[in-house]
């Protein structure tokens, strides 16, 4: 393949290559770094390019692959993401640099001195970092519209929002930049720039992964998560970053459980309904279109509501305001300035919240999970849309949800912090308006949610296989 070819190649395509001998590591991160030089002026996905250290790891890994003996030169050829270019949202400890976490208040701060344990855990399993991604500022927001560093711009149409916080993230994939990406999801941070993108994006299950290394947003809501432009190189990545780290005291105690061998399963045995009240209220037409044609490949007739679910979505705004502010309440103290308005605000709003407010949050995101945990009693997955449209225009400050006019930046969040405030494990899936499957057009993706009980991320990664493997769900590369 020539480098060109590579921006659309999947992880897996691009570990077997290696593995075949048919490229090298360097010829992968060399067309992966061009790739970035010739589009991110127009994403501005990027905010740390790291070329040096990415050569550098991709000829020892070709070095080793030559001179190693037989036996470990087996091992590393077993690599599941060997010489696999990646990237990681700038929240994510990178050893040498210093970690923004979207702030310029951050760059006082020294360079981390160790990668974050995900970032270690991906290139044990082969891969090679490439650099740090852009993101909201200290990863609260929707739209990735960073004042400091400018904003991320959807690869599908320049002039709209990636989404956020983990924009960065999700722009890289669709640019052909790296075929997989790290983000952070903490009320839809994953889920929301997927579903902008045409991505697929993984929220593993609260406490399934563990966050060592990263910069913090909210304590007991923090997910971090791969976003990719398959379902198995989501499934290969989460694979090789499980496993219990007691440094992170959120972190499950518990077994790895690889989602890869169940993939070809399909939904066999699965219990699947749409949810309708507040999932359906708060989508537009393109956003319930999605759910239904999602419905209809899969053959899911029953329907469900969640009366909590505008209850939890209100106890998430609150326990996160709460914390965020907490976190941060030293600097909005003595650096006000230095924030982004936006987040300054919010975050002060936050720190003020009276204790028996967050009290009533945590009360009703308790009685919430109750009630949902019932409902899985006779339900494996449930599907909902991720964002209430397709990527609105950059700036925007208001959209149009049924006839209602809402703000952008804290609504289009509106359907991921319900799920958000319990935990649950989703996967978002790209869904496409069918004229710009049938031939690429200006039309833009909305992603549909596939959530699943705590601990199951095998049950939405089986289903979003399925979806991709019947063409419901498809991930195509910007046309840049």
């Amino acid at each position: 393949m020539s480098g060109a070819d590579w921006s659309a190649a999947s992880a897996s395509a691009m570990a077997c290559a290696v593995r075949a001998g048919e490229s090298s590591a360097t010829q992968l991160v060399g067309a992966c770094l061009a790739r970035i030089a010739a589009t991110d002026r127009t994403v501005n996905a990027f905010t740390d390019v790291l070329a040096e250290r990415a050569l550098a790891r991709a000829r020892s890994l070709d070095s080793a692959l030559a001179c190693a003996e037989a036996a470990n030169a087996a091992a590393l050829r077993a690599l599941p993401l060997l010489g696999v270019p990646f990237a990681a949202k700038n929240l994510f400890d990178i050893a040498g640099i210093v970690t923004r976490a979207g702030s310029i208040i951050e760059l006082s701060q020294p360079p981390a001195r160790s990668d974050a344990l995900l970032v270690r855990r991906l290139e044990e399993a082969g891969a090679v970092l490439v650099g740090a991604l852009n993101m909201d500022e200290y990863a609260y927001g929707f739209t990735t519209e960073n004042s400091h560093y400018g904003p991320v711009r959807n690869p599908h149409d320049a002039t709209r929002i990636a989404g956020g916080s983990s924009g960065g993230s999700g722009a890289a994939l669709a640019a052909g930049q790296v075929p997989l990406t790290l983000g952070s999801d903490t009320n839809g941070s994953i889920r929301v720039p997927a579903s902008l993108c045409g991505v697929f994006g993984l929220k593993p299950t609260y406490g399934r992964l563990p966050r060592t290394g990263s910069y913090p947003f909210v304590h007991s809501l923090d997910v971090l998560g791969p976003l990719a432009r398959s379902v198995t190189d989501l499934a290969l990545a989460y694979d090789a970053m499980q496993g219990f780290d007691a440094h992170d005291a959120a972190c499950a105690d518990r077994p790895a459980e690889p989602a890869l061998p169940h993939l070809e399963s399909g939904t066999r045995g699965l219990r699947i309904a749409v949810l309708e009240g507040w999932f359906a209220d708060n989508a537009g037409a393109q956003a319930r279109a999605a759910v239904a044609r999602v419905a209809r490949s899969l053959g899911a007739e029953r329907r469900l509501d969640l009366p909590g679910a505008a209850h939890a979505r209100a106890a998430a705004f609150l326990i996160g305001n709460a914390e965020g502010g907490a976190l941060h309440l030293p600097d909005l103290r003595t650096r006000a300035q230095d924030f982004e308005p936006l987040s300054r605000d919010r975050l002060l709003a936050g720190a003020l919240l009276p204790a028996a407010w967050v009290n009533q949050a945590q009360r009703v995101r308790l009685r919430f999970a109750r009630e949902v945990a019932r409902v899985f009693e006779n339900v494996d997955v449930l599907l909902a849309p991720a964002t209430p449209h397709p990527a609105t225009l950059i700036g925007s400050e208001t959209m149009e949800i049924n006839g209602e006019l809402l703000a952008t930046r804290p609504n289009t969040g509106i359907l991921t912090q319900p799920i958000s405030c319990i935990g649950l494990p989703v996967c978002v899936v790209p869904v496409w308006p069918a004229a710009a499957q049938a031939g690429y057009t200006v039309a833009l993706p909305v992603g549909v949610q596939i959530i699943a009980a705590p601990w199951r991320e095998d049950h939405v990664l089986r289903v979003a296989a399925e979806l991709e493997s019947c063409g419901a769900a498809v991930a195509p590369l910007a046309r840049l």
